[in-house]
């Protein structure tokens, strides 16, 4: 079995850009304020997802594993 993934967007920071439903459709949605969130908050291990998150433009989206709480993105500096 494969890594489980907890996924979040900091609506403080979505600015409603939609990349992320472009790269992981299904995984997000926009909601009538235009923010995004996660379809569901687990997930498995997804690359699609893992790019909707390397590609929202001002880095809203948190992936971290479930079980040790290590964070997959955005990598630590």
């Amino acid at each position: 079995m494969g890594d489980r993934w907890a996924v979040e967007v900091d609506r403080g920071i979505c600015i409603g850009s939609g990349m992320c439903l472009n790269h992981a459709p299904g995984r997000f949605a926009l909601d009538s304020a235009r923010q995004s969130r996660p379809s569901a908050p687990e997930t498995d291990a997804d690359e699609k997802v893992l790019a909707a998150a390397e590609g929202c433009p001002v880095e809203a989206i948190t992936i971290t594993l479930t079980d040790s709480g290590e964070v997959v993105f955005p990598p630590e500096d």
